[in-house]
C-alpha cells in the first residue's frame, strides 16, 4: 500500500479522485488505484489501497485491471 506522490517546486494539496480501479492481488485480497490530481487539476498522486491494510504482492498487469470510472 502507499502513493506515488508527483513532487513540484510549489506547495500543492489534494484537489479530487481522477480515476479509479480495482484489481485482485497475488493472495486474493481487493486493491483500490485511485488517480488524484491537485488543487489546480495538475496530476497529484497514484494511490494503491489495499482493504486489509496488507502489503502489495505486485503491481497489476492492464487487463487485471476494472476501471470504475
Amino acid at each position: 500500500m502507499g502513493s506515488i506522490r508527483f513532487v513540484q517546486p510549489e506547495p500543492r494539496s489534494f484537489g479530487k479522485e481522477l480515476a479509479q480501479a480495482e484489481y485482485v492481488d497475488r493472495d486474493g485480497v481487493l486493491v483500490s488505484i485511485t488517480i488524484n490530481v491537485d488543487q489546480k487539476g495538475q496530476l497529484f498522486e497514484v494511490d494503491f489501497w489495499k482493504v486489509d491494510f496488507s502489503p502489495l504482492r505486485r503491481y497489476p498487469k492492464p487487463s487485471d485491471l476494472a476501471v470504475k470510472h
